[in-house]
């Protein structure tokens, strides 16, 4: 197959105490799923009726990793950018309709990871 222009590589990161990488295909993301964070954006309480969490996707490409300080890009007229520390769960395996019992054994492992958005154009 011939490209117009190369491609990207593949996104992965780094597996703490190995040479191997973990190849990241989708990010899967919960939203409004924290209390306090869905208060500071205006969601009321759950007793008030607060929306459930919500599920959406990002490209695998969107990750960034590497080793020691670490730049990011974003577009320059970004006048508020937020971050938030985020528990990632990496699967190892996939399916659909998978038992809760069965669930973690498809779990790879678990990473820290910085989550940085546009609020101005949320």
């Amino acid at each position: 197959m011939a490209f117009v222009f190369p491609p990207h590589p593949p996104a992965a990161l780094p597996v703490a105490g190995s040479t191997d990488c973990f190849p990241v295909r989708r990010v899967f993301c919960v939203g409004r799923n924290y209390a306090d964070h869905a208060r500071e954006m205006g969601a009321a309480d759950q007793a008030e009726g607060r929306e459930p969490p919500f599920f959406f996707m990002k490209p695998g490409d969107a990750v960034v990793g590497g080793a020691g300080e670490i730049g990011v890009a974003y577009p320059p007229l970004t006048n508020n950018l937020h971050h938030e520390v985020e528990l990632i769960v990496a699967l190892g395996g996939g399916g659909a309709n998978v038992a809760v019992d069965a669930a973690k054994d498809l779990i790879f492992g678990y990473a820290v990871g910085l989550d940085l958005t546009r609020r101005d154009i949320q």
